[in-house]
């Protein structure tokens, strides 16, 4: 089936064609799209607490970067030209940004990032660089000139505090324009820079090094391998060099490790409870005034449910995953909430069982799941944003 956001290719064209081999150039990818914020409602939220903001400027040559929260005031302050504001994870602050993810689920959720959008007056950019993972660049307000190259030269700039490109020789370029859209694999350098006050919304797919993941999967193992008994060396020998680490010792040891076990079932608990743990800035707040079980029900079968705006879920197997957690269940509270976790709410709750609504009672009180009250779909406005029970 085609698809309007890749330019008319089915999702199964893409990924044979496309994803992670070249880049697409879609123009019109979301007709209209002017995006889901306003540059003053994006300055709002680098000023939060919890949210991870940049401010990126450049003068005379050299590069500057800040971290966020900033105060708003410094935002005037700021010359006309050539700086860019960033914010990180603009999806767990807003619900229309979640929907726009979910039009993205052609990639799996196991594999999603975040939504990160930026703000650049005329000229503004982060200079030629690179990623390792794979991003589509959604155009929203404003029009930004895109430069790209599949050359290799990966050397960077010294003492820049960010990584810019030392050689960067573009091999193709375009213009984008609201709506339009830029795919691009790992490994592409790019350079965008605005040609007027713009925003663009940048979806990136998460992809962990083999280094990370074994270093985290050790981690894991640490928590779940449990190895009896101690070292013993009844029949030690004298040995002319103190200082010397015998065989003996070598060998027991290397016989203690051999005994590090994991199959198949391990792998998966790590993977799934690895790719859903919460960021190191990210925290869950409960209601404030919980509602009772009973009450909980009640509202759920009626209004449905949806995940708090931060929370990730995955499912393998029996097994759900949820904010770096695994949960057991049987097969059909597996087939509800797997419902869950592929479109992020839950319309029609009523074929949850006790068992069901009970882990769900569960995480409304830790503040991972919520019962709709929100505006209707896509809708957002300054104070839904401002005063999110995001923390």
């Amino acid at each position: 089936m085609k698809n309007g956001l890749l330019g008319g290719l089915s999702p199964e064209n893409f990924l044979r064609d496309y994803w992670q081999k070249k880049p697409l150039l879609v123009r019109g990818a979301l007709p209209g799209f002017q995006g889901l914020l306003t540059p003053n409602e994006l300055i709002e939220l680098a000023c939060r607490d919890d949210a991870q903001s940049r401010l990126i400027t450049q003068k005379n040559g050299k590069w500057q970067l800040r971290h966020g929260p900033f105060v708003s005031r410094c935002f005037s302050r700021l010359p006309k030209k050539r700086w860019t504001l960033l914010v990180q994870d603009v999806n767990h602050f807003l619900p229309a940004a979640r929907e726009l993810l979910l039009k993205f689920k052609f990639i799996p959720h196991s594999r999603l990032d975040d939504l990160m959008v930026s703000f650049a007056p005329s000229e503004g950019g982060v200079g030629p660089h690179f990623d390792s993972y794979d991003v589509f660049l959604l155009q929203g307000m404003g029009r930004r000139y895109w430069q790209i190259s599949a050359k290799q030269d990966k050397r960077l700039v010294v003492d820049a505090p960010i990584k810019i490109l030392q050689k960067f020789v573009p091999e193709q370029e375009w213009l984008l324009e609201p709506g339009d859209m830029l795919y691009l694999p790992p490994g592409y350098a790019h350079s965008g820079v605005a040609e007027d006050n713009c925003m663009t919304y940048s979806i990136g797919f998460r992809a962990p090094s083999y280094q990370e993941l074994t270093t985290e999967f050790l981690v894991y193992l640490q928590d779940q391998a449990t190895i009896e008994g101690m070292y013993r060396d009844p029949d030690i020998t004298l040995q002319s060099h103190p200082a010397h680490i015998s065989s003996a010792m070598l060998r027991q040891v290397g016989e203690v490790l051999d005994k590090i076990k994991w199959n198949c079932t391990d792998v998966e608990r790590f993977i799934g409870t690895y790719l859903t743990e919460p960021k190191p800035h990210v925290f869950f707040t409960p209601p404030a005034s919980p509602v009772t079980r009973k009450k909980f029900v009640s509202q759920v079968r009626k209004n449905g449910l949806q995940l708090d705006l931060k929370s990730r879920m995955l499912c393998r197997g029996r097994a759900i995953f949820l904010n770096g957690d695994e949960y057991s269940v049987k097969a059909t509270v597996r087939r509800s909430l797997e419902k869950l976790a592929d479109r992020f709410i839950l319309r029609a709750a009523q074929d949850l069982d006790n068992e069901a609504f009970a882990l769900c009672y569960q995480w409304y009180l830790c503040g991972y799941i919520e019962i709709p009250d929100q505006p209707a779909e896509g809708e957002h406005n300054l104070y839904s944003l401002l005063s999110s029970r995001c923390s």
